[in-house]
């Protein structure tokens, strides 16, 4: 190798990926595509080379080689040449970096290693094209080597070669999706290397230094018009981040089944013994077996015959007055009390109704206590079938090997383990609000399960414990069907700003907290994205949003109101309702205003001295 390279000014960075030595010795280090370029082209001079290792993945082996060459005489040729693709995913950092800093990325393979070429289009192209994304960087892609069968044997008992070279237009078809520049190199001659690859590689280090050229005579000329710097403008302060709350929507409903409110089931045993209260409701929403029992559903809708017979061998509502007097005062009458049948099912159901209270996700802790209870191991297993066939889709398969695999995390697939199916319908209602001149129907026991609120109004003394008809006032249909909605299924999509501010309002007036951090999340996202020209002209007013979540104890998104005003200072000073702020908020708004009052008087004196020499501004 030759000595210390000459210090050059300019210099270009060539990145190689890939491994073209299919068709030739592994050993043989001449054989590289580069190392042939740098070795006879008449413009490269001075060339040295350094092996770089990563131990943890490749003992002995280069990730990549680092050339260093003099061309055009004083321009430094840097090229860096990774033969292993997998430096993408041991080391990610460095391909970035690579990628990064290169003029010219160059892509190679050998012709005859098909499936090589598939994982590198599958897998690395993808990235690179990412790591490309909004750059012009120029892209050959070689394809190295002679093909050892163009034309594949047809005899059918043959199969050598076949499909294992890659053709010309899967190789074309690669350079159109990178944009790239599609090189057929046959051999590493002097023809294929010098005048072909070369004379590609060297017209674009010839653009490639053309365009430096031009961006430092740029640079030069910006620098002697501008002899003061501009005002550096700040970064914005970090809007306040809002946490959201934890779902507690199963632990809600468990917590129903253990304080027994609002009660419309109880399971007896054969000899008529209380076993556990319930609420059908809840039951309903998990098991066809259940609204076949309450009428929710008749066999003819269900249509299957393993539900109805679970069904019916199981469970027998009954009606007689032997049962013990129920003293709990209901609008809707006394609760269905349901004989359990299978002694031993009876027996487990206690811990049964908890696993499907607590969202009938926990099968292993359930198995575990059916066998606490159980030490028979063939009870336990009818036990456990018996309630994957209460659990079960209609129409689905229930044999016992299809259970045992799904015992994992679910003995089946659930019909519909949520309670969407039951909100704003009249199916097990037991309450009707009335609203608007309109009535919405619920259900008790999700009320009283979800809203501490309303678990006190209709438990406790006030007149709603016994009625039938609630009346709701301070509130729209709308908003208050999309609070019934979340206290349902956990969930709510308001459809615009004002509307999420509403159910705000309400979730305040009947302290649902995740509700309200849902709403505080929605507005704050809604305004994130609005770009300045639509908060310029909208008709929304932010400080009234701003009044009504300090009002109504919203915290969180009235700091967050603040600092977006104050933000996005230029386009809400400008308005007729900033000056509705208070005294305080205002203080707050120009304390932390962007940009900074500061800021805009030095670009002003910037702008007085740009004039001043007749210079192009180079902020504005």
């Amino acid at each position: 190798m030759a000595g210390p390279l000459k210090a050059s000014l300019m210099s270009v960075h060539v990145v190689a990926f890939g491994n073209e030595r299919g068709g030739f010795s592994e050993d043989n280090q001449q054989s590289s595509l580069i190392w042939t370029y740098l070795g006879r082209s008449a413009l490269i001079s001075e060339t040295e080379s350094s092996l770089l290792l990563n131990s943890a993945n490749h003992v002995g082996n280069p990730v990549f080689t680092k050339y260093q060459a003099c061309v055009f005489g004083n321009v430094r040729l840097v090229v860096h040449d990774c033969p292993f693709w997998d430096i993408f995913d041991s080391d990610w950092y460095t391909s970035q970096n690579l990628i990064g800093g290169a003029d010219i990325i160059v892509i190679k393979y050998s012709v005859n290693d098909k499936s090589s070429f598939q994982e590198v289009k599958d897998s690395y192209v993808p990235m690179i094209k990412r790591a490309l994304n909004h750059c012009s960087i120029p892209v050959i892609i070689s394809a190295v080597g002679a093909r050892k069968s163009e034309v594949p044997c047809t005899c059918p008992l043959c199969t050598s070669d076949r499909g294992s070279c890659v053709t010309a237009s899967e190789g074309i078809q690669l350079a159109k999706e990178l944009g790239a520049t599609y090189l057929e190199l046959h051999s590493l001659s002097d023809f294929y290397i010098g005048k072909y690859f070369g004379g590609v590689l060297e017209y674009f280090m010839i653009q490639s230094l053309n365009q430096k050229s031009s961006e430092k005579m740029k640079k030069r000329k910006s620098h002697k018009c501008h002899g003061v710097k501009p005002p550096q403008l700040e970064q914005p302060e970090k809007l306040p981040i809002l946490k959201g709350e934890a779902s507690h929507y199963n632990s809600d409903l468990h917590n129903l089944l253990i304080c027994c409110q609002c009660v419309d089931v109880i399971f007896y045993s054969e000899d008529l013994k209380e076993v556990i209260e319930a609420h059908k409701i809840v039951l309903c929403s998990v098991s066809h077996v259940f609204m076949l029992l309450f009428n929710v559903k008749s066999p003819a809708d269900i249509q299957d015959s393993s539900i109805i017979r679970t069904a019916q061998t199981l469970f027998a509502v009954n009606s007689e007055a032997v049962f013990p007097v129920f003293n709990r005062g209901s609008p809707c009458g006394p609760p269905v009390r349901v004989i359990v049948k299978d002694s031993f099912f009876c027996f487990c159901l206690s811990d049964i109704l908890h696993f499907i209270y607590s969202g009938a996700f926990q099968w292993e802790l359930l198995e575990e206590d059916i066998k606490k209870k159980l030490k028979d191991p063939g009870e336990v297993e009818l036990v456990l079938e018996k309630v994957k066939c209460i659990l079960k889709t209609p129409g689905k398969v229930n044999s016992s090997k299809t259970c045992r695999s799904h015992q994992t995390s679910r003995p089946l697939q659930l019909c519909d383990t949520s309670l969407r199916l039951f909100f704003n319908t009249n199916v097990l209602a037991d309450v009707i609000f009335q609203i608007q001149g309109d009535t919405v129907p619920a259900h008790r026991a999700v009320l009283v399960a979800r809203c501490e609120v309303m678990a006190a109004m209709f438990n406790g003394s006030y007149i709603e414990a016994n009625s039938f008809l609630v009346p709701v006032y301070g509130v729209s249909k709308d908003t208050f069907l999309s609070f019934l909605e979340y206290l349902y299924t956990d969930s709510c999509c308001p459809a615009s700003i004002l509307q999420a501010m509403s159910l705000l309002i309400c979730a305040e007036m009947y302290q649902i907290s995740r509700l309200q951090h849902i709403c505080e999340l929605y507005i704050i996202t809604q305004l994130q994205s609005m770009p300045s020209r639509e908060l310029v002209s909208t008709s929304l007013s932010i400080v009234s949003l701003l009044r009504k979540a300090k009002f109504h104890n919203s915290d969180c998104l009235s700091t967050w109101l603040l600092h977006f005003i104050a933000t996005n200072y230029l386009i809400f000073s400008q308005k007729p309702e900033f000056q509705d702020l208070s005294a305080e908020e205002r203080n707050f708004v120009e304390m932390h205003r962007w940009p900074s009052s500061m800021y805009l008087k030095q670009l002003a004196d910037y702008r007085n001295y740009i004039n001043s020499q007749k210079c192009h501004c180079i902020v504005m």
